[in-house]
């Protein structure tokens, strides 16, 4: 198979989402490689990880850049990451690597990302009501060590078993494990940590998988500038922007995880998009609705009095 415009297209529409979100790619990119470009399911899976080794150094590079990463934090991830990620193989050809088995895992990941998801709503409404706001300096942040490894080896296993879902899920435990880092800051992070992992797990494609090399440059093509681009908008844009794109994604993933075909699921996250757009028009216009602060007069100078001596 040699460069496909439409997949160029496809892919530069999930790496937007990477780079925005950190999450994503793998539930996003490899359903819509099978179930609209009739990719062999294990050759998607193999292509979009071997893809990913370019894809995502590229948006790593430019929260690097910005500053929105802890390069000592990402080391404990990777340090629980990619052992785990090898585990992860050992037991699916432990467990016959049938397909049974990787569904019933990705319905079980499904699960926890909508749980996730909904625990991120909460944990905004949360947030908002108690004027809360995650202003904490990335570079400055206190590291919880072992929570930390934990979450970088529950990523790596679940890469390990199904190749895809981890940065999902590892960007909702951050959100909870660090909440004075904005959205933003953990996106970078989470991209940084994923380039070893995927590397990792592109090796073992490429050893053991079925690569089609037309596939992949057609992933390359068009989620590398869209990785670039995503990453330039989450370095730079407000959290309260971020956090929403975020759990949308989450959203989507684990939806397509727990098994919702692929035209209900574009008709849900279609229709919660059109709303959450209608919302946010309504708030603007409330907001140049309200009447204008009233700035007290200044009193007038007090006159002159003649001293009566």
């Amino acid at each position: 198979m040699g460069l496909s415009l439409y997949v160029v297209l496809g892919s530069a529409v999930v790496g937007l989402l990477v780079g925005l979100t950190g999450a994503g790619g793998g539930a996003l990119m490899t359903p819509m490689l099978i179930l609209l470009f009739s990719v062999k399911p294990s050759a998607a899976i193999s292509s979009d990880l071997v893809a990913a080794v370019v894809m995502r150094p590229v948006g790593a590079a430019v929260h690097l850049h910005k500053g929105t990463v802890n390069l000592r934090l990402v080391g404990l991830m990777t340090l629980g990451s990619v052992p785990m990620a090898f585990l992860g193989s050992f037991l699916l050809r432990e467990m016959g690597g049938g397909s049974a088995d990787q569904k019933n895992v990705e319905i079980a990941l499904g699960a926890a990302l909508l749980v996730g998801a909904s625990a991120m709503v909460l944990r905004y409404i949360l947030d908002r009501r108690s004027g809360q706001r995650r202003t904490g300096a990335v570079k400055e942040v206190t590291l919880r060590p072992v929570p930390t490894v934990l979450i970088g080896m529950a990523g790596g296993l679940i890469v390990g078993i199904t190749s895809v879902g981890s940065g999902s899920l590892m960007i909702i435990l951050l959100l909870f494990t660090y909440p004075m880092l904005s959205a933003g800051q953990l996106v970078g992070t989470d991209l940084t940590q994923a380039v070893p992992l995927t590397a990792a797990a592109a090796l073992g494609a490429l050893a053991f998988g079925h690569v089609e090399f037309g596939v992949t440059a057609s992933i390359i093509a068009g989620s590398v500038p869209a990785v670039l681009i995503g990453s330039l908008l989450s370095s730079r844009a407000p959290d309260s922007w971020v956090r929403p794109a975020i759990t949308f994604v989450i959203f989507a993933s684990g939806l397509k995880y727990a098994g919702v075909p692929t035209y209900p699921l574009g008709w849900t996250m279609g229709t919660i998009l059109a709303a959450g757009a209608a919302y946010g028009l309504f708030r603007l216009q409330a907001r140049r609705r309200e009447p204008a602060p009233v700035l007290a007069e200044a009193a007038p100078p007090a006159a002159d009095v003649p001293v009566v001596r």
